[in-house]
């Protein structure tokens, strides 16, 4: 049986709207280890990513003589839209896992959307999924299952 993505996907995603601040990403992936926030419409449809590499090169450089408050009110007015990426590889949920993970390996990817046929997110599939997924197949073939200890 052929491991698909839907198989090891993260399908609790939190998403953003275009309109949405820089400053309020940067405390949303901050707070919760977030790396990727899909940007999606009113419908769900998948309209671009935010990763935390977009939010450090949007940040008004601390090593500029400037105020904290006038650093955060500039941060403040920079929307998502304004440095989401567009062009965007995804998968299907039904896509191989083995082809989704050569995509992210090939193309320097640490996370691929997941949408359906109408461009709908529900889920993404990252670096860590695949990592758990290859984790849990190596316990399998361990002497002993229960024993998680590194020698």
């Amino acid at each position: 049986m052929a491991v698909l993505v839907k198989h090891i996907m993260t399908s609790k995603v939190v998403t953003f709207f275009p309109e949405q601040s820089l400053t309020l990403a940067e405390e949303v992936m901050r707070l919760h280890g977030f790396r990727h926030l899909p940007v999606v419409d009113a419908d769900q449809r998948l309209l671009g990513i935010v990763t935390d590499r977009d939010v450090l090169a949007a940040k008004v450089s601390s090593v500029r003589d400037m105020a904290d408050t006038t650093r955060d009110l500039i941060e403040s007015k920079v929307l998502i839209r304004d440095i989401m990426s567009v062009e965007l590889w995804s998968v299907r949920p039904d896509s191989r896992a083995s082809a989704a993970g050569t995509m992210l390996i090939d193309h320097r990817f640490s996370c691929l959307p997941v949408v359906d046929d109408h461009g709908k997110l529900i889920g993404l599939v990252t670096e860590g999924d695949f990592l758990r997924c290859a984790i849990r197949m190596f316990a399998m073939h361990d002497e002993d299952p229960a024993d998680t200890t590194l020698p």
